[in-house]
């Protein structure tokens, strides 16, 4: 089954001002959606240390979003900004209530979407210190709810450089489900994604049914390791998984991976942009009887284990 995909313009972007920006329809859009379906997509770009012009293209994202019959867009990490250097994000953070903010929760109402911005720079506890915050938007605009990244991105990454995210950002403290017109979300940041226990909560203790994970995976780490975890937490937790990715380079020291994928509790990758370093939207139909119908015939919530049964058992 082929990949369907429509060529459009989107403003903004690294490479070029006019990038080409790819709207992929799954496979499984092609077909007449169940009834139950609802439509959701997700974004690819390559944000730079330009706030209007990622916002000219987040702007073109959501029409395009729109215009497809999207309920739901998910943007990538820093989505707003990436800074040239470690900690240049200190200079744009801002409080959730803050103009930034305002004005993608007026795309939101303008279109009338709801949208998942995740890795928005929020101002921290003290002048050194960001939240790196995952917040979910109405379509009426307003905050619905918010995320900080618990995980912080302190690695040395093989054959790449050093990152010490933990430097400029501050550790959230909450895990974070919330109710929207596709379902359950449970939200969470990039390297989050690498801590199963994380997820397992969102699904048994938070009834997570959409695992919404926008991130800004390194080339060297999202080659190796990104379909793979993503697949691996749509699997054991039986949710859809919604990975918004930034690709391509952002300037002279920062590169991400790209491959903004949807994938369904199966496992199966139902939406993929045809090209890992395009900018664009990729769209697909979330069909929650499918969620309840795999955890039905495998009913792992109720076969798993307590904690108290693994203290006891490890004695």
């Amino acid at each position: 089954m082929h990949m369907h995909c429509v060529q459009a313009n989107a403003i903004g972007g690294f490479a070029s001002p006019i990038p080409k920006s790819s709207l992929s329809l799954s496979p499984t859009t092609m077909a007449m959606p169940s009834p139950n379906s609802l439509r959701v997509a997700a974004a690819q770009m390559t944000s730079v240390s330009d706030l209007a012009a990622n916002f000219a293209t987040c702007s073109g994202l959501v029409k395009e979003a729109a215009s497809a019959g999207a309920k739901l867009l998910c943007f990538p990490e820093a989505f707003s900004y990436v800074g040239t250097k470690d900690g240049d994000s200190l200079s744009v953070a801002q409080p959730l209530d803050g103009p930034i903010m305002n004005q993608y929760c007026s795309l939101a109402r303008e279109s009338s979407i709801w949208l998942s911005l995740g890795g928005f720079q929020e101002k921290g506890s003290d002048p050194q210190h960001l939240c790196n915050t995952h917040v979910i938007v109405d379509e009426t605009g307003k905050i619905r709810s918010s995320y900080r990244k618990i995980h912080l991105f302190d690695v040395d990454v093989p054959g790449g450089r050093v990152y010490k995210e933990s430097s400029f950002t501050e550790p959230g403290k909450d895990i974070v489900a919330v109710n929207s017109p596709i379902g359950r979300l449970g939200l969470s940041v990039c390297y989050d994604l690498r801590f199963p226990e994380m997820y397992q909560l969102l699904r048994f203790q938070h009834e997570a049914q959409i695992l919404v994970v926008p991130s800004a995976f390194t080339k060297v780490t999202g080659a190796a390791h990104w379909e793979i975890l993503l697949r691996a937490r749509a699997i054991e937790t039986q949710c859809y998984v919604i990975a918004a990715a930034q690709t391509g380079k952002h300037g002279d020291k920062r590169e991400s991976y790209g491959d903004t994928l949807i994938i369904d509790p199966w496992g199966t990758i139902v939406g993929r942009l045809p090209d890992r370093l395009s900018t664009g939207i990729v769209v697909a139909d979330i069909d929650l009887s499918l969620v309840d119908s795999v955890r039905e015939k495998m009913p792992i919530a109720k076969q798993r284990m307590p904690i108290d049964f693994w203290k006891a058992a490890s004695l």
